[in-house]
């Protein structure tokens, strides 16, 4: 069985934490009132993917991680051993688009992680007037797969394409194992 370890990564007030409860299934108290996370907080859960036929079973560590940039010296430790990174931000903020680019540039290239590994989500709070339009993303950030989630309208939704990149970081890591494994033998 696999073992995914997938950072949920992004500006303050983006959504991470509503987010990571729903995929994981984890009930807190929903009071209205914003308390930031602090730090990090790890989330597990076993997934059960679908993929051609045959179903994979998964654990998932969900790293829920703080916006906070005061914390940037926890982040390479943060950064280890991980799967993937999805990216959150709330379209509605302006300034979240600009500083998605910080979060990759920190992440995502500093990691080598191909764009099969990483995931925008662009979390729609609630009552939020934005619809799934076309973002305006920097060329590199354009790249990634991009998903809009609005959890009061299509909560199905975001869990189903969240499972298809759970898919495919899974994928990329069995065919790194067998990459390894194949040059152990060569």
């Amino acid at each position: 069985m696999f073992k995914a370890k997938i950072l949920f990564i992004g500006p303050n007030e983006s959504g991470k934490t509503v987010l990571a409860n729903f995929l994981s299934d984890t009930l807190e108290n929903v009071g209205g009132e914003y308390r930031p996370t602090q730090g990090v907080r790890i989330l597990e859960y076993e997934s059960q993917l679908g993929s051609s036929g045959d179903n994979v079973k998964c654990e998932v560590e969900l790293w829920d991680c703080s916006g906070d940039f005061k914390l940037e010296l926890c982040w390479p430790a943060l950064m280890k051993d991980s799967s993937g990174v999805v990216i959150i931000f709330n379209p509605d903020v302006p300034s979240h688009l600009k500083e998605i680019e910080t979060w990759h540039s920190m992440f995502i290239s500093s990691q080598g992680l191909q764009d099969s590994q990483c995931l925008l989500m662009a979390h729609h709070k609630p009552g939020s007037g934005v619809e799934d339009e076309r973002l305006p993303l920097a060329p590199h950030l354009a790249r990634l797969p991009l998903i809009h989630s609005n959890l009061e309208e299509e909560p199905e939704d975001v869990r189903k394409a969240f499972c298809r990149y759970l898919g495919n970081v899974i994928k990329t890591m069995s065919e790194s194992r067998e990459q390894e494994e194949m040059s152990i033998i060569t």
